[in-house]
Order: C-alpha cells, then structure tokens, then sequence
C-alpha cells in the first residue's frame, strides 16, 4: 500500500538509494537502475546498486554489506524487489532469508514477472511493505526502463546545439563546432547512459559521424566504466553505406531501411526494414522496434528535418539543447524542420527542466507540454 507517513530517517534512506542507484546509469541496461540500504533505524548497515545487467541485484549487494546486521532491518530499495528468477535469484526471497522485517520501496515494478509480485511474496513472509516513497524522483531516474515497458518505446531524447539565433548549422550543413569543449564533454555522459544513438542519412553524409562515446579527458579517462550504446542510421535508401566513420569501433550499429531497398553485396552491418509512412520511415515503427531490442532511451543527434518530424510526430521526450554565444544568420539551418506554424495556436510549448552553464554555454533540459 502507499503510505504518507514516512519519516524523515525513511525520506533520508530512500534519497541515499536514490543516489546509489544512479551509479549504474551507463552500465545497467536493459535493467533499471536500482539502489538499496539496509539500515537499523537510522544506522546504515549496507548498501548496494545494480551494477550491471546479468550480475547481482542491489538488494544482494546491500544483505551481503549487512551480514547479520540485516535481521530485524528495513531494507529501502528504489524499485520493488524481484520475485522471479531470471539471470539472477529473486531479491525478496534473499530479504526473507536475511531476516529484513520491513522493506520501503520507491515504487512498484512494472516488469510483467514482478509487478506486485515481489511485495506479495514479502507480504507472505511476514515482512511489512510500504512502496511510494519519492516515487516521482524513482521513476525519472529510470525513465527509460518505464518508457519501454509502460508505452512500448523508449524515452527519446533530442540533443542539439544551437546558436543564439537558434540556429544548428550553416546553410552548407556545416556545423562543427557550435558549442565549446566543456558542452562536448558533457554530451559524452548523456550519450553514454543511452542504449541508442540515432542519426539520420543526411546528418552521416555531410559529418560522417562516429556518434561514439569518448572520455577522453583527465577527470573522466578510462576510470569510467561504461556500456557502448548502440549507433542507429535511418536511411530509406542505404544512401550511407560509403561513410564508414559510423561503423568503426566496438560500438554497434544498426540501419533502418525502406522494405524496397536493395541490400549491396557484401554489406555486413546490421540492418533491419522499417515499414515507410508519408515518404519517410516509419518513426515510431522504429521506436517500438529499438524497444524490443532492449533500448530504454534514444538520443537523437540529427538534423533539423528529424527532430522535427519527431517533434511534428509527438515522440520527442526530452530536449537537451546547447546555447553557444554565437550567431550563424538568418540563412543558417533551424533547430526544427518542417513544424508549419501558421497560428499561435499550433506552437509547441516546452516546459524548462534545468538550466546549467558549461563554459560559455548554457545547458538547457527541457520537456515539450501536452498538447491543450
């Protein structure tokens, strides 16, 4: 059940969870991001994340810091504990055997063998559970893995940069480098935490892009662990197959083509057919398809005709845009392609999330608003 008379000692417990869960943002997928700490009232006597998929949970990694400790525990954990097996044992089952009597979760999991499953084995058991606790913060830290599971697509998110004039790149499509170094560097760990970088044909044709994930500089390194996301080209026509920067690396690659493409002789990469509508891929088609690959969130790095068919589409999630203190001119290229605004009444409206500066650019988060 939700309760609303959590303590100030849960609130704390759950909110070190919180941040414990997040150090598997680029490692863990498929799974969520998942913390735990087992705590003797307001004492931690273990704590855990998920560290990566196929590896054990973070309510394992919490009971085995806990030791004995953990009998007569509440266990907060930011997603409600397995209960099936999968690579690993089910969660609830070792919280029983550890002896926790109460177990907070943030919320409920909706994975098809959990979802209710975990707190009702508990429940059986003896143990008291109370779930709902910072839920809203929970479920933005693994938007991704609800996306995918909740609407059968993952959170997509549109990174851009921009200039102060709103502009992506010159009319030549040239566009290297609008935003500085530090906003470069920071690109990296949004691309790392996600399984997809998708692009399309005419982003590969005029950059030749590697869209791959480097730390490269003297704080990050190779102290970083990460898993490479997936490069995904949406190209009808295979038009890209000559620019090879996009398949380089250990990264893979997927492209998305047209059902009557033919495939060149010899071609190696992977590629699937996404079915076509109104004279471009099928976008959500390729959305829900990236989705049963496992793919909890897609960065878009891509010009302005995509994002805007995305936006136009309702399928963008979350813009991740970089201001730089520049202008490129009236003749540049857009932000968003194709829109057609005639009227106020067909703008988009974007509510801002989170600002930050970055050298001498500003980082702006935000979330496009329902439609009224």
């Amino acid at each position: 059940m939700t309760v609303q008379g959590f303590t100030a000692t849960d609130h704390a417990m759950m909110a070190h969870a919180l941040r414990l869960a997040e150090r598997g943002a680029y490692t863990t997928r498929p799974n969520p991001m998942v913390g735990c700490v087992i705590a003797q009232g307001d004492e931690v006597v273990g704590e855990g994340w998920h560290q990566r998929a196929g590896e054990p949970h973070a309510e394992v990694f919490a009971l085995q810091a806990a030791g004995e400790r953990a009998r007569g525990a509440t266990a907060y954990v930011t997603l409600e504990p397995c209960a099936h097996h999968g690579r690993t044992p089910p969660c609830c089952d070792a919280l029983v055997v550890a002896g926790v009597t109460r177990v907070v979760a943030a919320m409920r999991d909706p994975f098809a063998q959990v979802d209710g499953a975990g707190f009702e084995r508990l429940r059986a058991a003896g143990v008291a559970v109370e779930h709902g606790l910072m839920e809203a913060e929970a479920r933005r830290l693994n938007r991704g893995y609800l996306s995918r599971l909740e609407r059968g697509r993952p959170w997509v998110r549109v990174k851009l940069a921009t200039s102060l004039d709103g502009r992506t790149a010159l009319a030549n499509k040239e566009s290297r480098w609008i935003s500085g170094e530090a906003a470069r560097r920071d690109v990296m760990h949004w691309r790392a935490r996600a399984g997809a970088i998708l692009t399309g044909a005419g982003t590969v044709l005029a950059d030749d892009p590697r869209l791959t994930v480097r730390f490269d500089d003297d704080t990050a390194g190779e102290s970083v662990p990460f898993v490479a996301p997936m490069r995904v080209v949406l190209d009808p026509g295979l038009a890209t197959v000559a620019r090879d920067h996009v398949r380089a690396g250990n990264a893979p690659t997927l492209y998305f083509h047209a059902p009557d493409t033919k495939v060149p002789r010899g071609f190696a990469a992977a590629h699937a057919v996404a079915p076509m509508r109104g004279g471009q891929l099928d976008l959500l088609a390729v959305l829900k398809r990236l989705a049963e690959l496992g793919v909890n969130e897609v960065q878009v790095e891509a010009g302005a005709t995509l994002a805007g068919a995305l936006l136009r589409d309702g399928l963008v999630d979350e813009v991740l845009l970089y201001m730089a203190p520049l202008l490129l001119g009236a003749e540049a290229r857009p932000l968003f392609d194709g829109l057609h605004i005639d009227d106020m009444t067909q703008r988009f409206e974007l509510r801002l999330v989170e600002t930050r500066m970055l050298g001498d650019d500003l980082r702006l988060l935000l979330q496009p608003r329902p439609a009224s």
